[in-house]
């Protein structure tokens, strides 16, 4: 295979002032962006539109997936000040649509939930028109932790399965196919927005990718992601090949006419990109302001039989 990347997936050096913008901002408010620690191919595209995935929980993950850039190793003490200063610096990147990731952080006994619900809050405080969209991992198939991060009412919950289910465990060695599918399937019945993503080019195969897009739906998946795998380093998992452009526009009208609400699908496509679009397709805002008041409800009607 030849390894040099195909013209459709060279991008271009970010110059704008938005860009630099943004950058000042991150690099000013100590901020971890998934962005540069994963080596993000739109970043120059993202920052130049104003726009950033920001990583909490620090930048060091106690996982060592072999598909992903981020560092690996012991991760530092928690930053309990971190979530009012993400949510002052998405205030100023005055963004319409946040998303947050994490590393994962199998070392604190909630995963780090209680620090994704208090951003999550946080961020809802200071842009009440805001809509968050959280890229988590799967806290162990923990519930209640999971349940920690569903009460803050983010807008969008995004879980990634990466991958086909026989690439499971090579590519992401401590998660778990299932596990990652009862954590979206969770999500999804207590009524929240719901979107998962893979990787194509690192070995799966045509009726692999139907299963997988299948057993998404099955949960009730509503947004999809596909990309292209790029290898961070020699020492992770090798490409398989180059996904074409074309092959990347079938699987969009396949993802949606099987009955997906929404598909990004193409060689840099990530995650966060164009998420501010799913938002607003969803509604997503108005959905979040009906939850808190059912949550206020509940609340009330809980302390009227105390």
């Amino acid at each position: 295979m030849d390894m040099r990347k195909p013209d459709w997936l060279r991008a271009k050096l970010p110059t704008s002032p938005e860009y630099k913008a943004v950058r000042e901002i991150v690099d000013n408010n100590d901020l971890h962006t998934v962005c540069k620690s994963a080596q993000c191919p739109n970043m120059g595209e993202c920052w130049s539109r104003g726009t950033a995935t920001v990583m909490i929980l620090g930048n060091i993950c106690t996982r060592s997936c072999t598909f992903c850039a981020i560092q690996t190793g012991r991760p530092t003490e928690l930053d309990m000040g971190e979530p009012a200063r993400v949510a002052e610096s998405i205030a100023r990147m005055n963004l319409k649509h946040a998303v947050i990731t994490s590393v994962a952080r199998d070392d604190l006994k909630d995963g780090g939930a209680s620090v994704w619900a208090a951003t999550i809050r946080a961020v809802h405080h200071r842009m009440p028109e805001c809509a968050v969209e959280v890229l988590t991992a799967d806290f162990r198939g923990q519930q209640e932790y999971l349940d920690l991060v569903l009460d803050a009412c983010p807008d969008i919950f995004n879980h990634n399965l990466e991958t086909v289910k026989r690439l499971q465990r090579p590519i992401r060695k401590t998660a778990r196919y299932d596990r990652s599918l009862w954590v979206l399937e969770h999500a999804k019945s207590r009524g929240f927005i719901t979107k998962s993503g893979i990787m194509l080019g690192i070995g799966e195969k045509e009726q692999e990718i139907k299963e997988v897009l299948k057993d998404m739906l099955k949960v009730g998946v509503d947004v999809l992601t596909i990309g292209q795998y790029l290898q961070p380093s020699k020492q992770h998992a090798a490409i398989d090949r180059w996904v074409t452009p074309d092959e990347f526009a079938r699987w969009k009208k396949y993802a949606l006419e099987i009955g997906f609400g929404a598909c990004e699908s193409g060689p840099m496509i990530r995650s966060s990109y164009h998420a501010e679009e799913q938002s607003d397709m969803f509604d997503v805002r108005a959905r979040r302001h009906r939850m808190l008041a059912e949550q206020a409800e509940q609340k009330k009607e809980a302390l009227t039989k105390v």
